[in-house]
């Protein structure tokens, strides 16, 4: 295993470099590690690291999650106004509803297949987005409108909504047909996981604040590995409860996350993010590489032609999604062009949740893997070479 987990370090982040100098998101490099390094090409990972590679993958999706909630500022949803929110959902509804609706025709298979694949594909990439738009903000373009902020806020959103779809269309592809309270608990799975998630995280605060915490010196390096474990333990109740309440801990562990970001000091905040940062670097070579092993890379070049019709297709319904979401607003067609090509970038949810349905013995399981690698190297340039590439003649900048 550790010879393994030195390759997947070494010749991960070498790959994700190259691809970085070529101007390309690292992810790509990262992904075609894993491909060659994987069983179908190569095969020089250990079984034992691909045994617990869902387990590693959920770890990683945890830190991203938590990341996101300590980045995400209120008050940039708020300024963004009706917009923002919008953002959080629409475009991705859209898309699900062009895989719900194309899908069966192009690639064959049924409607709640469909709707898992949906789930999957329908978040944008945080990966590729969010440090565009911190770098738009610091060079102040398009920001007296808010619009890298109202990205921002959208696109953290955005993954959250569609991870608590794809939790509830899996169940229901597992179960083989959908129920009425199939979609009665996609709400109380929001509720309930956002209450207990502000719960833990106010808790969480008053200890951090406490003389105890003081006085001993928690520090944040500690405070790190805390937040983690009740991240964990957040994933681990919603297991215990299946089947009795759904509770959706990956919202609670984004709500805790929103919590501490709100309540605590910035010192304090600002530093557990950094540090969450820095484990995401980790995180995300382990995430990648384990990715492209699982792919059949002969099974995705078979996919291939109509996989590719796909994922067009849907982006063309997101497209649709973007453009209502910044309707009766003050941008410019140049502006709103711009909304359409940040919001097209796919990567690291996919590569969080894209082998979920294989590893859960779905039919559907190759084919939606497949759809999710080529959506990552074929959405995840587009956009980020997109966004760097339009930005100066599409933004307007602020003076």
């Amino acid at each position: 295993m550790l010879t393994s987990l030195a390759l997947i370090f070494i010749v991960g982040l070498a790959m994700g470099a190259i691809c970085q100098g070529l101007k390309l998101p690292r992810i790509i490099g990262m992904l075609a590690t894993g491909i060659v390094l994987g069983p179908y090409v190569l095969d020089f990972l250990d079984p034992s690291i691909l045994s617990i590679s869902a387990d590693l993958r959920k770890i990683a999706l945890i830190i991203i999650l938590i990341k996101a909630g300590l980045s995400l500022d209120l008050k940039d949803l708020k300024k963004s106004g009706r917009s923002a929110v919008l953002f959080s959902f629409v475009p991705a509804s859209f898309e699900i509803i062009g895989y719900i609706l194309c899908a069966p025709v192009i690639l064959g298979i049924n409607r709640t297949e469909a709707a898992v694949m949906g789930a999957v594909l329908g978040a944008v990439s945080p990966a590729v987005v969010v440090p565009r738009m911190v770098s738009l903000i610091e060079k102040k373009y398009g920001t007296d409108k808010a619009i890298p902020q109202m990205i921002l806020a959208g696109a953290s959103c955005d993954d959250i909504f569609v991870i608590v779809l794809f939790t509830t269309f899996l169940s229901m592809a597992q179960g083989g047909s959908a129920h009425v309270m199939d979609f009665v608990n996609i709400p109380i799975s929001i509720v309930l996981g956002v209450l207990l998630g502000v719960d833990v995280g106010y808790g969480l605060y008053l200890f951090f604040e406490t003389s105890y915490a003081r006085k001993h010196c928690v520090r944040n390096s500690m405070k790190v590995i805390i937040v983690l474990g009740f991240s964990f333990l957040l994933i681990a109740i919603e297991g215990w409860l299946e089947g009795k309440v759904s509770v959706s801990g990956l919202l609670a562990v984004v709500a805790m996350a929103c919590v501490l970001k709100l309540k605590c000091p910035e010192s304090v905040s600002g530093r557990l993010s950094q540090k969450f940062g820095k484990l995401w670097l980790a995180a995300e070579v382990i995430l990648f590489v384990l990715v492209g092993a699982a792919v059949d890379i002969r099974y995705t070049l078979a996919a291939g032609l109509p996989a590719l019709l796909m994922i067009f297709v849907a982006l063309a319904f997101r497209t649709v999604g973007v453009l209502i979401c910044v309707a009766h607003t003050s941008l410019t067609w140049k502006e709103r062009l711009f909304c359409v090509i940040a919001y097209l970038p796919k990567a690291t949810v996919q590569a969080a949740i894209g082998s979920v349905p294989l590893a859960a013995g779905l039919a559907c399981g190759n084919i939606v893997l497949s759809v999710a690698v080529l959506a990552i190297v074929v959405t995840a340039p587009l956009g980020a070479i997109g966004i760097d590439g339009t930005y100066k003649h599409l933004l307007s900048e602020d003076e």
